[in-house]
Order: structure tokens, then C-alpha cells, then sequence
């Protein structure tokens, strides 16, 4: 007799490859999937990467996508390349030059100026983004040649390092919160040299608890589906919340927490926490007063 098998809950952390996007990215972890023979699984990723960035891209599979929105949330560190003397008007090497400046900084410049950028600032996102305008993506209406007015927001750079410059080429690793543009931070730490700039190289290295150590080629992931072995390339759900304290309740604890119920907590038992029956999670839960709600439940 054939077992059937369930759907896979868990995550993969994808090193997706310049020149695809996010969705084609899930799209082609969909194809892995299926070619490995696995039960039709849900699939969502945490956090979206331009097609001309690589790097960490976090898959999520069946319950996981109940933490898609945590990933999103969470920061990110970049590698990126800032090419001096000439701006584009996507900021990076997609578009077509609109400025350019024969001045080249001093690597002490470079270094100097960091230090403006690190810690709460505002930005302008790029014109090409994905942002949304009226109901319109902000590339959609660029590439129509119309003209795109976004607002700035505030973001937080928690780390910002130049790992070398060539007197034209500047590559700096950045840490950064949710909804920052690293193409606008290339723009900005260009112009505050006196000069303008464009990214040509932009490679996420990290993505809330998951680095390249994590991740998994697109080649490789194919290969290990058409072995019929996906699976051992699929994280725990649970690697997704290592910053989360874990609560270990009783059975009967964990029945009512499925249920939606609230259990009985402990003054000593505040804030979110993951809670855990053996082996399994339940769900993330909240710890208020002498209560303990379900924030998120997972069916496992």
C-alpha cells in the first residue's frame, strides 16, 4: 500500500539567482515541489528581492506562511556595490544615465560620511519600486514616461561598513529595517560624497534568523527534487521564530489553545512566546496578566 504524503510545513531558504524575480523565484520552488512527488503544499515567501538582487530569500511552506508576514517585518543585511560618477533613473544598472559627475571621493570620504546615515532616517523610495500610486505601481507609471511623486518614510540603518573601494566602485554591507530602499541609500551616500552613484551589485546576505549558511541554490534544489529528497532540504517551522521564548503546555493546554481558547498564564509568563506540546508547536501565543491567548495558531 502507498502512503500518501502531507504537505511539507517548514521553510526553504532560497539563494535566488540575479535575474529572477520573487514570484518566479516561489514559482520555480512550486515546480521543485511537484517534480519531487510532494503533497500539494501552500507557498509564500518573506520578503520580496529585485530581479537584479541575489541573495537569502526565506520560502515558506504550509503552516510557515502563517510567519511570512514575521519574516517581512524583520531586518535585512545587504552587500552592495555603489558605482560613482554616474545616476540612473531605476538606481541601478537597469536604466538609462540622467546624471553624472566627473568627482571621485577619497576612501576617507567614504569613510566620513557614513556615520550620517546610520541609525533612524528619512528616505525617498525609488521611482521604480513597487510602491503603489493611486492605485498603480510606481514602475508601471515611470516606465509610461509619467511622473511619479512618492513620500519619504522613515527607516533605521542599525549598521552600515565600506568593505572596499576602488576609487570608483564602493562596497559597503549594510543592516537595515523593514522598508528600506538600498537602491535610495546608494543614491543618498553618493550625493552626500558630492558626486552621484548607482547600484551595480546588491546581494542579501541575511534575512531575520536565516543567512547564506541556509540557503540553497535553485540548481541544487532541483537536483535534490528530481532525487526525490526536497524534503531534507526544508527547515522546521520553527527556525523561523528563535528569538521567540518557547512555553511548554500540557495536552490539554494545547487542545484548547488549537481551539482558539484562552489557558491560564503566570505573571512570570509575559509577551509572546511559542507555545510548544513535546515536540510541536502549537502556536504563538501572548502572555497578558494571568491570561495566555493564541496570537497565531498552527494546524499540526
Amino acid at each position: 500500500m502507498t502512503s500518501v504524503k502531507l504537505p511539507l510545513n517548514g521553510w526553504i531558504i532560497l539563494d535566488k539567482p540575479y535575474g529572477l524575480g520573487s514570484t518566479q523565484a516561489v514559482g520555480a520552488v512550486k515546480r521543485c515541489l511537484r517534480e519531487g512527488g510532494e503533497a500539494k503544499t501552500k507557498i509564500g515567501h518573506g520578503g520580496t528581492l529585485d530581479p537584479l538582487a541575489s541573495g537569502v530569500l526565506p520560502v515558506a511552506l504550509g503552516e510557515a506562511t502563517k510567519l511570512a508576514g514575521r519574516m517581512l517585518d524583520s531586518d535585512k543585511v545587504y552587500d552592495f556595490t555603489v558605482l560613482l560618477g554616474s545616476q540612473t533613473d531605476t538606481l541601478d544598472t537597469e536604466g538609462q544615465v540622467i546624471a553624472a559627475s566627473d568627482h571621485r571621493p577619497t576612501q576617507q570620504d567614504v569613510v566620513e560620511v557614513i556615520p550620517r546615515f546610520i541609525g533612524p532616517i528619512e528616505q525617498m523610495p525609488p521611482a521604480f519600486s513597487a510602491l503603489k500610486v493611486d492605485g498603480r505601481r510606481a514602475y508601471d507609471l515611470a516606465r509610461a514616461g509619467e511622473e511619479v511623486v512618492l513620500k519619504s518614510r522613515n527607516v533605521t540603518i542599525h549598521a552600515l561598513s565600506l568593505r572596499d573601494y576602488d576609487g570608483q566602485s564602493a562596497t559597503f554591507s549594510a543592516t537595515v529595517s523593514k522598508g528600506t530602499y538600498i537602491r535610495s541609500l546608494a543614491r543618498d551616500i553618493a550625493l552626500a560624497l558630492g558626486t552621484v552613484g548607482h547600484v551595480t551589485m546588491l546581494r542579501r546576505t541575511k534575512a531575520g534568523p536565516f543567512t547564506l549558511d541556509d540557503a540553497i541554490s535553485l540548481d541544487k534544489l532541483q537536483e535534490t527534487a528530481t532525487g526525490g529528497k526536497i524534503g531534507q532540504c526544508v527547515l522546521p517551522l520553527t527556525t523561523g521564530l528563535d528569538d521567540i521564548p518557547a512555553l511548554a503546555v500540557t495536552s490539554a493546554d494545547a487542545l484548547a489553545l488549537r481551539q482558539g481558547k484562552i489557558v491560564q498564564g503566570s505573571p512570570r509568563l509575559q509577551g509572546l512566546m511559542l507555545a510548544m506540546d513535546g515536540d510541536v508547536p502549537v502556536a504563538l501565543v501572548e502572555g497578558l496578566d494571568l491570561e495566555i491567548k493564541v496570537v497565531r495558531g498552527f494546524n499540526l
